[in-house]
């Protein structure tokens, strides 16, 4: 008889205390001991197998309760100090005239032993089993594809076990599992290429899958016999008997193997990479015993299936990738050609297809907007882009389910059910698009992909296998982790050829001579700063050069490091400038942006660069207002990494981010315990190439405060700062209220 059905009156299945059901199975009895090897616990069937009633068992030696002969073949194994949480074989005994094989383990704060009858003698066992394990090795050997490897798995173990049906099969991304290979006995219902609800499995059942990789239920009609008594008397908690073999299973599990046909059933995890990949599930229409070394070659089995797996997965894997690889290497040769960027990525635009395996590209470049293949049509393409560049903020966006997360793109699932976007500025919106088309496929299901169904006050697993065929919509072929990889890859090389390409167009008194008119109220600053670092180059050089016949290497050296350490200052100089112009030029693109987002980012993008430090991040809950958003993070980044930097000397640093909202505008305050500013300086704190201390003390080329105030002014917004030395600082800016502007959020 099952058992009674109040024992599955539970919410759901992801409750059941499967760890810690309070039973075994009935097959064979459980023994707890303390480290003295005294019985703290035993299974209520003792009596069956021993003729001791449980309650006289508890509390005696172990001698006392299997005799002084067997416990002394048990005794060296349990007192070595070698048991682990997995269940290892350690003898056979003879009990009542009848011989066990025992399994124990440590676990729990209890040594657990578990008799199980034993079928045979061990060396006869042995020398049938472990030589199938080198048979299996030669075979699988010449397995060329996954699925030729788990159909050789599955007719090795249906021959080992004489199981009625063995399937192997693999968890997608979903956790469906896909049925990949099949050996069947005459009688038996086949499930080839048909998928197994994720529901059949809970989460917790699949976490114990894979911390214990074997499990066999021998009769599905089984009457579990309760442990006494019924929690550790050590620990005083329920048992948890995750690795115990003789582990009581789910009432509902019970019952969707009685729904099924199935009798007795046996399964076999495949560990890939830490993961679980999969299972080798054995069903039989009786009871049926399997020994305690069959199952280990059962597992081991597995175990070779699950390494030759990943080798043949990392192979295909390698494959691919140098595929790709090289048509991205004939593509970048093709970038190289002309002085026009944006041309020379219209000419390599069937190439552009192949490497992302694509069925249409686009590029989008500010208002330029070139598409090649099977694309959505211009309008729909820039809608998309301002989506992207408004909800996305990663380098890469992929997903072959585009219209589940843009509902827009449900009106042309034909050209891009599937969108790959690559982000190549980070200000402009320039994009690389690549779209795939809809592949309608079928899943032919065993039986409705529902969850249980429920019954008034228990849950009832489902009582249908019979195949359902549905026709899966609005999906694209997946994008590969490969392709991922390497799109990413050539998004740096591309920057690298676009930065090349600039570099070649103009030099760098030419960029100067573009930069506006605000510049050049600066001339005498930025002369002087640059000035700095260039004559030590010169004087460095010089030095460098009247020494080259001296024995000084470490003098040599020196100088080598300061004119470095001067060419470096110099670059950041130039490339901060060339920023700050950059500031005035692009165009805003307001919307509804969350600043406790934006703040969040900033906050782990400065993480990396203060490893050592303490810092105390005390940010109140910000209001959202309407800004663009990348160049509001770019002050908000600038005046954090400020108050990083003036901290410096603080342990800890205090920096705290508030905000107040007025009637006409929103301020934000970005507080800290730093080293502060002389007041009578504050009208400095704004200008390029401004300080206030030491470049010794705090570097910086003085340009972070001028964007800050560039970048607020531009949003019509204003920005001050208040200080005093030794008291920390506190920089303020406000965004004036603007109810007019597109609404959408980022």
């Amino acid at each position: 008889m099952p058992q009674a059905s109040t024992d599955t009156e539970l919410a759901t299945c992801d409750s059941e205390p499967i760890r810690t059901p309070g039973s075994i199975q009935p097959h064979g009895f459980l023994l707890a001991l303390s480290p003295r090897l005294e019985v703290m616990q035993v299974s209520d069937n003792l009596a069956e197998f021993t003729g001791i009633p449980p309650e006289k068992a508890l509390g005696r030696p172990l001698t006392d309760v299997i005799g002084a002969r067997s416990a002394q073949a048990l005794e060296h194994s349990l007192r070595g100090g070698q048991l682990r949480e997995r269940p290892a074989y350690i003898a056979t005994v003879g009990l009542e005239g009848e011989a066990f094989d025992v399994l124990a383990h440590a676990y729990d704060d209890l040594l657990v032993l578990e008799f199980e009858r034993a079928r045979g003698t061990i060396d006869a066992g042995i020398q049938q089993l472990y030589p199938l394990v080198g048979d299996f090795l030669n075979k699988i050997s010449d397995a060329d594809t996954i699925v030729e490897l788990c159909q050789l798995a599955a007719s090795e173990i249906r021959a080992l076990t004489g199981f009625g049906r063995v399937l192997v099969y693999s968890f997608d991304e979903e956790g469906h599992g896909n049925v990949l290979a099949e050996c069947i006995g005459e009688g038996y219902d086949g499930y080839l290429g048909q998928r197994f609800p994720a529901s059949d499995i809970p989460r917790q059942a699949r976490e114990l899958y894979l911390a214990n990789r074997i499990r066999l239920i021998q009769d599905a009609d089984y009457q579990p016999a309760r442990l006494v008594p019924a929690e550790n008397p050590l620990t005083g908690k329920p048992n948890d008997l995750s690795f115990a073999s003789l582990r009581s299973v789910s009432p509902i599990h019970l019952q969707y193997m009685r729904n099924m046909g199935t009798m007795a059933s046996m399964s076999v995890s495949l560990i890939v990479k830490g993961k679980l990949w999969g299972l080798i599930s054995c069903h039989h229409s009786q009871a049926r015993h399997l020994s305690f070394h069959q199952r280990s070659v059962c597992e081991q089995l597995g175990q070779i299936l699950a390494l030759r797996i990943r080798n043949r997965s990392d192979a295909d894997q390698m494959q691919f990738r140098l595929e790709v690889r090289r048509v991205m290497v004939n593509l970048l040769g093709g970038l190289t050609q002309g002085a026009d960027f944006i041309e020379n990525l219209r000419s390599v635009l069937p190439e552009l297809l192949r490497f992302a395996r694509a069925g249409g590209v686009a590029i989008v470049v500010d208002d330029r907007l070139i598409s090649y293949g099977l694309t959505p049509d211009d309008e729909q393409i820039r809608g998309l882009v301002g989506w992207l560049s408004a909800n996305v903020h990663e380098d890469l966006f992929h997903s072959d389910r585009l219209g589940t997360v843009y509902p827009a793109a449900a009106a042309y699932t034909d050209s891009a059910s599937g969108l790959m976007a690559m982000q190549i500025s980070r200000i402009h919106q320039h994009y690389l698009l690549w779209f795939r088309p809809e592949v309608v496929y079928s899943i032919d299901w065993a039986g409705r992909p529902e969850k249980m169904e429920k019954s008034p006050g228990m849950l009832s697993p489902r009582t249908s296998f019979a195949s359902w065929r549905e026709a899966v919509h609005g999906t694209s072929a997946p994008w590969h982790e490969g392709e991922l990889e390497l799109a990413l890859e050539f998004r740096t090389a591309l920057l690298g050829i676009a930065l090349e390409r600039a570099e070649q167009m103009a030099d760098l008194a030419e960029e100067l001579g573009r930069a506006n008119k605000e510049l050049e109220a600066f001339s005498y600053s930025v002369s002087h700063d640059l000035r700095a670092p260039l004559r030590h180059i010169v004087g460095f050089s010089d030095l460098l050069m009247e020494t080259a016949g001296s024995d000084n290497p470490e003098r040599r050296q020196r100088f080598l490091v300061n004119i470095k350490e001067s060419a470096r200052l110099a670059g950041k100089l130039v490339d901060d400038l060339l920023s700050f112009s950059q500031m005035g030029r692009a165009a805003l693109r307001p919307v509804r942006v969350r600043m406790d987002d934006l703040v969040r980012g900033c906050i782990d993008k400065l993480a990396p660069d203060t490893p050592a430090r303490r810092i105390d991040w005390q940010v109140e809950q910000l209001p959202e207002i309407i800004a663009d958003p990348s160049f509001l993070q770019l002050a908000l980044y600038n005046l954090l990494s400020n108050a990083v930097k003036f901290t410096a000397q603080s342990d800890p640093a205090v920096i705290r981010i508030t905000s107040e909202r007025l009637p006409q505008e929103t301020v934000f305050h970005v507080a800290d315990n730093g080293v502060g500013f002389n007041m009578d300086y504050a009208h400095k704190l704004f200008g390029v190439f401004q300080r206030l201390h030491r470049m010794e003390d705090f570097q910086g080329t003085g340009i972070g405060l001028a964007n800050v105030r560039r970048i607020i002014e531009r949003h019509g917004g204003r920005v001050w700062a208040r200080s005093a030395p030794g008291e920390g600082a506190t920089f303020s800016f406000a965004i004036p209220t603007n109810t007019n502007t597109n609404t959408d959020k980022v």
